[in-house]
């Protein structure tokens, strides 16, 4: 155990060591010289200003704020014997009291089409996961705009992968949106693009290296800066997106934002209003999006209570419970 012990101080050494050569090359490391690059090639930064209460209020009397999010979680051994429950969640921040919950299942036992046996089964699996969370997500949102009848919807993550994953619903939900006025954003907690990165690599091709815009961006914007990114910058612009990254926490890191391009003009006003409900000493999320985040979550408890209420105990140990399981 303590040579295993030493064996990972090693590798944990260098991978530091390989990440700080990384963070040295990065070609401006200066906030200044980087802000402007930013602002020359990227998009203008703004300063946000939370809306008042007035603004808040005139939201609430429109319909207020509708929060989507969606959970996993699994039970059992390896493949197949294992099930997977998705669950959605829109809550109202002007009706609290009534969540509108989307469920679904799915086990590798029961295949729910006819699967190429050449396919990587990982990859089909992981793909329906996508498809069936995705789904959804997207029904819980469409159902809300009949139930709250919202002034905004907000959605936990980037609105792309809807058109990946949920094609045919997330384009009745935006054409519904647009047709009856709600303001369609998706708030991106751990934003994965590299348009700053790509940016530079165009301009200086000398630089290889990949540089993601979460760690460009760390510490470079103040509290409550955004950068509005430019249709020429952004990657999701053809795909019918307008982008801001949002300083919405005292934390240094950013998150993302979208929106749907004909809801353009409603880009600042929906920044400051995420702005607006962001705590200035949380992770940097919208707080109403957390409590929807908390409230969606399958626990394992719940997830073990399910199975044993409403399984046959024979059934449940004999295909779902693993060997781990039954020493623990």
């Amino acid at each position: 155990m303590y040579n295993l012990n030493d064996e990972l101080k090693d590798r944990i050494s260098s991978l530091n060591q390989v990440l700080e050569v990384k963070c040295q090359n990065i070609l401006v490391d200066n906030k200044i010289e980087l802000r402007a690059f930013i602002e020359e090639n990227i998009g203008k930064i703004k300063r946000m200003v939370k809306l008042d209460k007035n603004n808040l209020l005139g939201i609430h009397k429109k319909g207020g704020i509708v929060g989507v999010d969606g959970s996993t979680n699994r039970m059992g051994g390896a493949f197949p014997h294992y099930v997977e429950v998705y669950q959605a969640l829109a809550k109202s921040t002007s009706n609290k009291e009534e969540p509108l919950f989307k469920t679904d299942i799915y086990t590798p036992l029961i295949p729910e089409y006819e699967e190429n046996p050449l396919e990587n089964k990982e990859i089909i699996i992981e793909e329906k996961k996508n498809i069936k969370l995705s789904s959804l997500e997207v029904e819980a949102a469409l159902d809300s705009i009949d139930k709250f009848k919202p002034y905004a919807i907000l959605m936990d993550g980037g609105l792309i992968r809807y058109n990946i994953y949920a094609y045919d619903k997330w384009m009745e939900l935006k054409q519904r949106c647009e047709e009856e006025g709600i303001i369609l954003v998706g708030v991106i907690k751990d934003i994965k693009t590299s348009i700053i990165g790509d940016r530079i690599m165009k301009l200086n091709p000398e630089v290889k290296d990949c540089f993601y815009d979460r760690e460009m961006l760390f510490g470079i914007l103040d509290y409550g800066e955004a950068i509005i990114i430019e249709d020429y910058a952004n990657k999701k612009e053809p795909q019918g997106y307008a982008s801001v990254f949002l300083r919405s926490s005292l934390q240094p890191s950013v998150i993302g934002m979208d929106i749907i391009e004909s809801q353009r003009e409603h880009l600042e006003e929906m920044a400051r209003l995420v702005f607006s409900l962001t705590p200035e000493n949380s992770r940097g999320v919208p707080l109403w999006l957390d409590i929807v985040d908390k409230e969606v979550k399958i626990s394992d408890d719940i997830m073990r209570g399910l199975m044993e209420r409403y399984m046959d105990r024979g059934i449940y140990e004999r295909f779902f419970v693993s060997e781990r399981d039954k020493r623990s």
